[in-house]
């Protein structure tokens, strides 16, 4: 004898609604995403001022390629906090 398999909805909520509410979680955690991407520039430029301002104990080449991302990093992030706040809901 084989069983009759029956489909069960775990909600009743329209699927229309569903795919609304999944977007819209979708967004919010590349918002998250994008936010950690913008923190970790912002820790690489700590880290790159730290070395560029190390003194004669860091290479020269370290201290200058330190020097450069720091600005490039601090500009990146900036970029990425008007990008979000330009696009919040």
């Amino acid at each position: 004898m084989t069983a009759a398999l029956t489909l069960v909805s775990e909600t009743t909520e329209p699927l229309s609604d569903r795919i609304r509410r999944l977007q819209a979680e979708a967004r919010s955690m590349a918002r998250e995403h994008v936010a950690a991407l913008e923190q970790a520039l912002v820790g690489v430029s700590r880290l790159a001022a730290e070395i560029a301002d190390g003194g004669e104990a860091y290479p020269v080449g370290a201290r200058q390629m330190a020097r450069q991302l720091i600005a490039e990093c601090e500009g990146r992030a900036q970029t990425l906090d008007a990008i979000l706040v330009r696009t919040r809901d």
